[in-house]
This record gives C-alpha cells, structure tokens and sequence, in this order.
C-alpha cells in the first residue's frame, strides 16, 4: 500500500493554537461572558499577533452583541469563517508556467528555517510534473548547504550548479542561469546563504545577487520566495520586514507547521503583509510541502463540529 500523506488535521492538531481551541469548545452550550476573553488569549499566545487577535474579537463580540450568535457551536462556525476569510486573498500558489522559461525562483532566508530542504521538495515537485529543473547552490558560506543540495539533486535526479565553499554567490547563480537557458530549462531554484537577516552587509549581498541575475534577465528573479520557520513567533514576522527591505519578496514558504510551532503565525503575516503564502511545510517527507490550503488548514486547527 502506498505511503499516504498524512491529514491536515494529523499534522497541526498538536499546535497550542488547536490544543487550545479544542479545550474551549468541548460542546455545544450558552457563551460563557468569559469566552471571548479565553479565546483572545488562546489566538495571542499561539502567536496570531495583536492586530489580528482584535479583529477577530471585535467581530466575535459584535455578533454576541447582536445576538447572531447564542451558543458556542455558532461561535465556532462564525470564527471559522473569520479565520478562513484572514487567509483566503494570501493563498495564491505559485504557478511556474505563468512565467517565462526558465522561470527563476530565489529562496532565501536565515539559516535553521529549512531553505534548502524546501528547495530539494519543491525540485521534486516540479519534477514530478514533468519539468526540467536545474538547483543553483549559492549558499557558498556553508559546504554543508552546497553538498546538502548536491544529495537533494541526486535523490530528485534534478542537476545541480555549484562552485566551492567560498565562491561569489552571485557568480554562482549567473552562471546556473547561463546554463539554464543554454540547456532549455523550465525552472532554475537558487539557494542563497541564510543571511542573518539583522546584518547589513549580508542583505546587500543579496541585493547584489539579483543584480547580477538581470544582467542576463531582466525580470529574473520572477519569484523571491522567503521561507520562514513557523515555530518562531514573532521573529518571523521581523523577518520577513528586514528582508523585504533588501529584496522583492512575491512569496512566502512556512514550515515546521507540525510539531512545536503554536500555529497562529500565519495568521499573523497574512494580516500584516499579504503576501502569498505559496507553500507550508507540515513534516519532513517530501510531500509535506503542501501548497497553502485555507480551508484545510483552519479545519485542522478547530475542533470538529460540536456534539458529533
């Protein structure tokens, strides 16, 4: 039998987030008055961040006030339909053959977040769909990460360019690039360095990286996808502002969602940004990068409808 993905709900029903919602809607019953405040510190300490914990609230209590809402089994539908609609405008999965070929992916981000490993499952994805694909490994500070995207090649069969620990990082990802148009290729997946994203100097040389790209394309990167680790709270959410400062980011990978992470935190950079969050990561198979699904991933976080 074949090795079957597992559920959404298999994934993140551990989360604090969905381990908290769960304990406070056990059954169908009148709202407590103290229901919302519980549920307000459920959403802040699964790290859904402030703006989003009060726009949900303020629409929750309203709908009490109104009396829209009377029992506990309406509340949780009509916070189902807050947190799905959070999320619907930022799931946009990233469609590669919208593009021009070979259609450019820069991924960055700091290092620990499971970059190159994203790499390495989305080069199978893309393989799997017939396309040809080339890696870049323009992570040149760490042998680790070259010879680490090097395995991903192997075990996808997917070419990787890759120069010495040390090299120019952008000297690197050009000449992947010469070699993917030279060779047809339908997308070229670059890994850069994971930058700590509060040192300067770093961001520049990502800036510098690009640069060098449009020498060849002008358009290239056609997508910068950052990929930030789910389990980290609000520091992702600080991530993602000081990279946008160096870079176009067009795109937004979540991973480690299983496991520790609380859950919140998409919600969270949904409200602040809006980006689209092209894909979350749920586990550490190949097919655990799943593209970003709204509907499924606030199902897996609520409890099931109450009193069945």
């Amino acid at each position: 039998m074949a090795d079957r993905p597992a559920s959404w709900r298999d994934r993140l029903g551990g989360s604090a987030l969905a381990r908290g919602l769960g304990g406070l809607f056990r059954r169908p019953a009148p709202i407590d008055p103290g229901l919302l405040d519980e549920i307000e510190t459920t959403l802040l300490t699964a790290d859904m961040g402030v703006a989003a914990t009060e726009l949900v609230i303020e629409d929750l209590r309203m709908a009490i006030d109104r009396r829209a809402v009377t029992d506990t089994q309406g509340l949780l539908e009509r916070l189902r339909g807050l947190l799905v609609g959070m999320l619907r405008p930022v799931a946009v999965p990233l469609n590669v053959d919208a593009g021009p070929r070979p259609f450019v992916i820069l991924a960055v981000g700091v290092n620990g977040v499971g970059k190159t490993t994203t790499i390495g499952k989305l080069a199978r994805r893309f393989a799997d769909e017939r396309k040809q694909v080339l890696l870049a490994a323009g992570d040149t500070f760490r042998a680790a990460a070259v010879e680490q995207l090097q395995q991903w090649g192997e075990r996808n069969q997917v070419p990787v360019v890759a120069q010495g620990q040390g090299a120019d990082s952008a000297s690197v990802i050009f000449s992947a690039l010469q070699a993917a148009r030279a060779r047809e290729h339908d997308v070229l997946i670059a890994d850069t360095a994971g930058r700590l994203h509060t040192q300067g100097g770093l961001m520049d040389e990502l800036a510098k990286v690009v640069r060098v790209m449009r020498k060849l394309d002008p358009e290239a990167p056609h997508e910068v996808l950052l990929v930030i680790d789910g389990t980290t709270g609000q520091n992702a959410v600080n991530q993602v502002r000081q990279f946008r400062r160096a870079v176009d980011v067009s795109g937004l990978v979540v991973t480690k969602l299983d496991g520790t992470a609380k859950g919140g935190v998409v919600f969270a950079l949904a409200r602040e940004f809006g980006l689209p969050i092209r894909y979350v990561g749920l586990g550490e198979k190949v097919h655990d990068l799943r593209v970003f699904d709204p509907d499924a991933f606030v199902d897996a976080l609520l409890p099931p409808a109450l009193g069945h």
